[in-house]
């Protein structure tokens, strides 16, 4: 599900109708993919973002393809995006993702029930 970008974190927020917060990725090709944020959550004392890249019409792509970055602000405000470097911290904050994911999906199902 959560896969490791191949990307240059160089991210640009848009704001598309003011609910929903864009993203754009550079990728390592010099392509861009807009993404949309799905969570901020921290791991292991950090913050990670995830991010859910958009098709050309502005919809999730129908793998459930996400990414997973390090997440950060300065003391302004402004978000940072970085590549997780280290193999084991990112398999943390996979891990971690998907134990909210599944978490969230329980919750629905005692809303549900």
């Amino acid at each position: 599900m959560s896969e490791k970008p191949n990307t240059r974190p160089e991210q640009e927020a848009a704001e598309d109708d003011g609910s929903d917060i864009l993203v754009t990725l550079t990728l390592d090709d010099d392509s861009e993919v807009e993404c949309e944020i799905l969570t901020i959550y921290e791991c292991e004392g950090k913050d990670y973002i995830v991010l859910v890249p958009l098709d050309e019409d502005g919809n999730e792509n129908e793998e459930g393809e996400v990414f997973i970055y390090r997440y950060s602000e300065d003391e302004e405000g402004n978000p940072s995006l970085e590549n997780i470097e280290d193999e084991d911290e990112y398999e943390a904050a996979a891990d971690r993702f998907d134990e909210l994911l599944d978490e969230a999906e329980w919750d629905a199902l005692l809303e549900d029930g």
